[in-house]
């Protein structure tokens, strides 16, 4: 590595950016030119563009492949959080979600997911591991914990397709409202990178939630982790009043499963912190 002289920080920083501009101009999957061609393109050393391309393969921004060369990575999966009176709103964000059950079965909450739901530690629950795919590829992992009295008769079929709030609603009478929601950053294990198709340790974000029905019962508790290669959040902020909307109500809210909340109901958003059991 180039030692840190005057200079050194920027030139690597606009070597950075340069690789950026390549990267932004081409599609997915595209590939760039090879370190020793960046070199000769941008009259930089080799350890200064290694650096440059470290960075931009850690932010999921560029993938390498043995033998090949470096390509485009594919697009992140943006959600975006707007800012209005009392919540964040959470528009729709990209790509076909579907899901894969991985564990569905019925068993007592224990002391913390009790805790969390308001409900006794022998009380029972619907565990849930599901993985969830964009366009087919594994994007996060979700397991989820629902109160046993709320969904008898909660079919696989409705775990795996569909809108899983819709489903509530419609086959069980159950209307979420509301949500407590933190994120957080973390790494995955080895079973979680095997799900995913990432390295072990790899950044992944992790969400918890604490979904809340219309008379303010808690009524689901998740915990999720997402890959952190291929998804981001970006936050709106709302300063000043502007002209209304129609929602758009189709699509996927990625760390939220669509429901009621796409029809205005409200989801509070904290950046890291346990879910407050107050629903």
């Amino acid at each position: 590595m180039d030692a840190d002289g005057p200079g050194t920080v920027l030139k690597r920083e606009r070597t950075r950016d340069a690789v950026l501009e390549l990267i932004e101009s081409r599609s997915p999957g595209d590939a760039i030119p090879s370190e020793r061609a960046l070199c000769a393109l941008l009259g930089v050393s080799r350890p200064t563009v290694r650096a440059a391309v470290d960075e931009l393969v850690a932010a999921g921004l560029l993938v390498r492949e043995h033998g090949r060369g470096m390509f485009v990575a594919p697009a992140k999966i943006t959600q975006e959080l707007v800012a209005g009176d009392r919540a964040l709103g959470v528009p729709q964000a990209a790509g076909a979600w579907s899901s894969r059950l991985l564990e569905f079965t019925t068993l007592q909450a224990g002391a913390r997911v009790g805790r969390k739901l308001r409900m006794s530690p022998a009380a029972e629950i619907v565990y849930v591991a599901r993985l969830r795919l964009v366009d087919g590829a594994p994007m996060a992992i979700e397991h989820l914990h629902i109160r046993a009295e709320l969904v008898p008769g909660l079919s696989a079929q409705e775990l795996e397709s569909g809108d899983l709030y819709e489903h509530l609603r419609a086959t069980h009478g159950v209307h979420v409202h509301e949500a407590v929601q933190a994120i957080e950053p973390t790494v995955v294990t080895r079973a979680e990178a095997g799900l995913l198709d990432v390295p072990e340790l790899s950044p992944a974000l992790l969400f918890e939630r604490l979904t809340s029905d219309t008379t303010g019962r808690p009524v689901e508790y998740v915990h999720s982790l997402y890959r952190g290669d291929r998804y981001r959040i970006v936050s709106r902020l709302a300063l000043g009043p502007a002209a209304e909307v129609a929602p758009d109500l189709e699509g996927h809210h990625p760390g939220i499963p669509p429901g009621d909340f796409t029809h205005g109901d409200a989801i509070t958003s904290s950046t890291r912190g346990d879910i407050q059991a107050g629903g």
